[in-house]
């Protein structure tokens, strides 16, 4: 039996940010491992965060589309496993770069290759024990409108835009205005 002692709070995807966690602009993104549209827009954020610098934090949130890609869920559920070690963003890169290949075998194969050390990561991924974590982002995500991938928020507004990084710039140029720059 397990004791409350015992119990390790799980890390939340809506609390493994990077970037400066308090900059002035926060992006959400509601995404999916096995999604194109998604993983398109996974450059465009890194291009964000890279122009931005300190200025800009951003963080992922699980939204598989589970009637087309079958195996999101457990990919999504393979990054808030790394995040117990420190290695979501590492996870997060290579669920992207390996979206045509993320059967569980494989995700234990992507874990050991950026230094996962927990033993029990494959039978946590069998036995769905990050499972709840996925279905919580999903949850807020349909309470936030959310219906398709990706889906983003900038400081918790919904971003209509196209997913580019000039559209991007505009929206985060105009919340950079209205708020005190941070010294880098």
């Amino acid at each position: 039996m397990i004791n409350k002692k015992d119990e390790v709070a799980v890390i939340l995807p809506k609390d493994v940010i990077t970037g400066n966690a308090k900059a002035p602009v926060s992006i959400m993104e509601f995404g999916d491992y096995e999604s194109d549209a998604c993983a398109k827009a996974h450059t465009v954020v890194k291009e964000i965060l890279a122009i931005y610098g300190n200025q800009v934090n951003f963080i992922f949130r699980h939204f598989p589309l589970l009637k087309i890609h079958q195996k999101a869920h457990k990919a999504a559920e393979a990054a808030i496993a790394a995040a117990q070690e420190g290695k979501f963003w590492e996870m997060h890169e290579i669920l992207f770069q390996n979206r045509r290949n993320l059967g569980t075998i494989s995700l234990k194969l992507y874990a050991k290759e950026i230094g996962i050390t927990n033993k029990d990561f494959l039978n946590d991924l069998i036995n769905g024990k990050y499972g709840w974590n996925v279905q919580d982002d999903l949850t807020e995500g349909i309470q936030l409108g959310v219906t398709d991938v990706p889906a983003f928020f900038i400081n918790k507004q919904r971003f209509d835009g196209s997913i580019t990084v000039d559209s991007f710039k505009k929206d985060i140029d105009a919340v950079l205005k209205s708020k005190p720059k941070l010294k880098v």
